[in-house]
């Protein structure tokens, strides 16, 4: 134990005596004796010959899918090698969030540019510099919108599951009402959730595409908000916003989306990106960071740290979130993507993905899974299955095809620009295949 304490044994016992003590075993007394440990059980240490093959091993019993048809929320979209090259570069590369980047024009240069490649992307006003993922950027939302008179969220049934229960842990330690308006369709039941708007409610959260892939309202929704006096969150697919009108379009008064598709590998779920942006008049309610640009007392351009409504700088009851950090490296890959990438880069990614989902809900369509709904959708859509979902993704897998995800409503589907013509018509003949051998 003292070998990872870097005071002396000498130094301890001043600090001990100091507060009337003896051992450090002292300072734990109200711990239950049977909770203390002699000794832990660890293996003998490894040269790092020896951890390379152990860690060779461990890997080889990974298997990575490289036709895959499952998103669900983390989707595997190209990544321009460009990528990886600058954001690994030692200048740049970091584990954690920089604390201070007040003190390097740099760090504080890419989340600027990060910012600003948001607003653009999302046609909204400002954008802090991110959060920890898409699920904590909704429920800092939440916390964004509510007022004196106003507590009540309202949610669409089809946001994603694991956004639900995102919202439902952060509101149970604020005491947030939130109401789950369930969908129709598989997608926002419009005319219920108007009527569920009333004078208390102070927001409605609601995703497009929807986890069904499905694409909403949002217009009748927003309308229908505004006129009540609540707010409007919207959470986005990104690549979408290649082909779709941007949230800034539709006039919400809050944009959150899961950055992962911006460039960031799957990697086992993370660490992904929370992107957050909002109307000018709610920047400070923004939970994190905001950097502004200015020109220092020479006249040129310079960077500063605008606004940090978090607990590390202002009084904790006051902050608008106890978010400490930005996702700094996960913010810079998602900016060098959409340097990359380009707008049309973007559009064409999404474009494709559009169309191959479409092309395979056809070719699926002809083999007896049928579309649960018929509403308009983007990269991903939901269908009935023939036979066992489970058993059929396993059938699936063993044919080196991840399949869609079996949900109660069917199968979800999905489709990127890297699901070829060629990957859909295999999948298509494999699950022929399978057809016939029932």
């Amino acid at each position: 134990m003292g070998s990872y304490i870097p005071n002396t044994e000498k130094e301890r016992k001043e600090m001990l005596a100091s507060i009337g003590m003896t051992t450090a075993r002292e300072l734990y007394g109200m711990v239950p004796e049977q909770v203390f440990l002699d000794e832990v059980n660890l293996p003998e240490g490894l040269s790092e010959m020896e951890a390379g093959e152990k860690l060779s091993e461990y890997a080889a019993a990974n298997h990575v899918f490289t036709k895959v048809f499952r998103g669900a929320g983390a989707y595997r979209h190209y990544i321009p090698s460009i990528v990886k090259t600058v954001t690994s570069k030692e200048e740049f590369l970091t584990a954690y969030t920089p604390y201070q980047a007040e003190i390097s024009q740099g760090v504080l240069q890419s989340i600027f540019e990060y910012q600003t490649q948001i607003c653009e992307l999302t046609g909204m006003d400002v954008s802090n510099a991110s959060v920890y993922d898409g699920a904590s950027a909704a429920a800092e939302a939440m916390f964004m919108c509510q007022e004196r008179k106003r507590k009540e969220i309202l949610v669409s049934g089809a946001v994603n599951p694991e956004i639900l229960k995102v919202l439902d842990t952060y509101a149970e330690s604020r005491e947030v009402p939130v109401r789950v308006i369930p969908p129709r369709d598989l997608a926002t039941d419009v005319e219920a959730m108007k009527e569920a708007i009333g004078e208390g409610t102070a927001a409605v959260l609601i995703q497009n595409p929807n986890y069904y892939g499905v694409l909403e309202d949002v217009e009748a929704i927003t309308e229908a908000a505004h006129a009540a006096g609540a707010k409007v969150i919207l959470s986005v697919n990104p690549i979408s916003l290649g082909i779709l009108k941007t949230p800034g379009e539709y006039g919400v008064d809050v944009c959150v989306a899961e950055g992962q598709p911006l460039g960031l590998p799957l990697s086992f779920g993370g660490p992904y990106l929370g992107i957050m942006a909002t109307t000018a008049k709610m920047m400070r309610n923004l939970p994190g960071r905001i950097v502004g640009e200015t020109t220092d007392a020479e006249g040129r351009r310079a960077f500063v740290l605008t606004l940090q409504a978090r607990e590390q700088h202002i009084r904790r009851e006051k902050a608008s979130s106890n978010i400490c950090s930005n996702e700094a490296l996960c913010a810079m890959t998602a900016s060098v993507y959409l340097a990359a990438m380009g707008p049309e880069g973007l559009r064409r990614a999404a474009v494709n993905s559009a169309s191959h989902a479409h092309y395979l809900a056809g070719q699926l369509e002809k083999l007896g899974f049928h579309l649960v709904s018929d509403r308009s959708f983007f990269h991903e859509f939901v269908t009935t299955c023939p036979g066992d979902p489970e058993a059929l993704m396993e059938r699936l897998e063993a044919h080196g095809i991840l399949g869609g995800l079996p949900i109660p409503e069917g199968i979800l589907w999905c489709c990127t620009e890297l699901n070829t013509k060629a990957q859909i018509d295999e999948l298509i003949d494999v699950l022929r295949k399978e057809e016939d051998a029932r």
